[in-house]
């Protein structure tokens, strides 16, 4: 399904100065010059550098994360990230960064190095007919500048894509503090569709890659069930 993806960032170290998506036309140009337009996850592995137009290619979640930990030599760290109604203002879920006390404490009971890429959401029926949400996203910058941030995120219900989503952080300078909401307007979702991801919750599933200049150097994953008594989580 087509979508449409509107970026607003600010970088507290630097401007505050709106900056807007990127080229839809450019990049379906570069997507033309390859003409397979599928790719499985293990042929994504066997690669030894994986591309932003690698992974528009992918046709389902995948079941592994496509780069390490350590790919992301840029010290990029998430801190609080919020999802709101555009339409009410109305916010649907927030966290943020544990303390250190609670950082501590969670590196005792959990032992799997990926537990901080993966967040699951519980969210009410209604969620499925917003039309429009803003995702509010705050994260640090370690040492070196961060050209050409950007972020795929690919949404599916078990083997079947819903929404296709990227956004283009731009510069972000060196151990910066920085902000941005992006826009999300959804496609309008069948109501037989609609039916199914309620009836299964964790089926609906979503892949955020995250590419500094062409590279890949972080991946996060999610699952959504859509069940709660209440928006909120």
């Amino acid at each position: 399904m087509a979508s449409t993806a509107k970026t607003n960032t600010s970088n507290e170290n630097n401007s505050n100065k709106k900056k807007p998506g990127s080229s839809f036309l450019s990049r379906q140009k570069t997507k033309s010059k390859d003409s397979k337009d599928t790719i499985t996850e293990e042929e994504l592995l066997a690669k030894p550098e994986i591309s932003p137009e690698d992974v528009l290619k992918l046709k389902r979640s995948t079941k592994d994360y496509l780069c390490t930990i350590k790919d992301n030599v840029f010290g990029i760290e998430f801190t609080r990230f919020k999802i709101r109604n555009m339409d009410t203002d109305q916010t649907l879920f927030e966290i943020a960064k544990p303390s250190p006390e609670e950082m501590a404490a969670m590196m005792v009971d959990n032992v799997d190095p990926n537990a901080g890429r993966f967040v699951r959401y519980h969210f009410s029926a209604e969620f499925l007919r917003l039309k429009t949400i803003g995702a509010t996203v705050e994260f640090d910058v370690g040492s070196k500048e961060v050209k050409n941030f950007r972020m795929i995120e690919r949404h599916y219900f078990r083997e079947k894509l819903l929404k296709s989503f990227d956004f283009d952080f731009g510069f972000c300078i060196p151990n910066s503090h920085n902000t941005c909401e992006h826009i999300y307007e959804f496609p309008p979702l069948s109501s037989e569709t609609m039916k199914e991801m309620i009836k299964n919750p964790y089926e609906t599933k979503s892949d955020s890659f995250y590419f500094v200049g062409g590279e890949l150097i972080m991946h996060n994953k999610a699952d959504y069930a859509y069940n709660t008594s209440s928006a909120t989580q």
